[in-house]
């Protein structure tokens, strides 16, 4: 069984790539550890889903790819292979080195977060992301609350910050032409029967 925790190999990429690619789990990769991915609640897939849809309709026939939570993404700064919820790459896809299935290029990301993600998300696999060169704007979305986080690169090193949990609220992408409210990103979630503990 991989990554137990008992179990400290640290694998190299490659390892890891040649396990992902024949494993019918999704694994993150960190630094030479490899971690299973838990499966999303219903909420969480349908936040997820939601914006990805709304987003990828608004932006179609224009220079954006839009994936969702199946595209593997690597930050070579930090030795991550990622999977994140929702990404958006403007242009030309970039691929890492002998990969056909690996991007490396994108523009903005939004994570769904669960308790056991939230910490990691907010902090760690931000600071991963903020190395990508052209990656100009994060979302966090709460799939507990109607709230959303939303940081926005503004020039080197500097992020501009904005939150918002009024259902009403727009969201207004600033990194591509993209608005959406809240109450579309959060359609048909029950927050009362959300399962705080997974």
């Amino acid at each position: 069984m991989i990554m137990q925790a008992e179990d400290k190999k640290i694998y190299t990429p490659e390892e890891y790539l040649d396990f992902e690619v024949n494993s019918e789990e999704r694994h993150e990769y960190i630094n030479g550890e490899i971690a299973l991915m838990t499966g999303g609640t219903p909420n969480h897939n349908k936040i997820a889903g939601n914006f990805y849809a709304a987003l990828n309709f608004a932006l179609k026939r224009q220079p954006y790819d839009v994936f969702f939570t199946d595209q593997r993404l690597w930050i070579p700064r930090k030795r991550i292979y990622t999977y994140p919820d929702v990404m958006v790459v403007q242009g030309e896809l970039q691929l890492q080195e002998g990969r056909r299935d690996t991007i490396t290029n994108p523009l903005m990301i939004a994570e769904v977060l669960s308790t056991s993600t939230r910490s990691y998300d907010k902090d760690a696999k931000f600071t991963a992301y903020r190395t990508i060169p052209g990656f100009q704007e994060y979302l966090l979305i709460d799939q507990y609350t109607m709230h959303i986080e939303q940081y926005f690169k503004t020039e080197q090193k500097r992020w501009i910050f904005s939150e918002y949990d009024d259902a009403n609220e727009i969201v207004s992408l600033n990194s591509l032409s993209f608005q959406i409210t809240l109450a579309d990103i959060y359609d048909k979630v029950e927050f009362e029967s959300v399962e705080v503990s997974t």
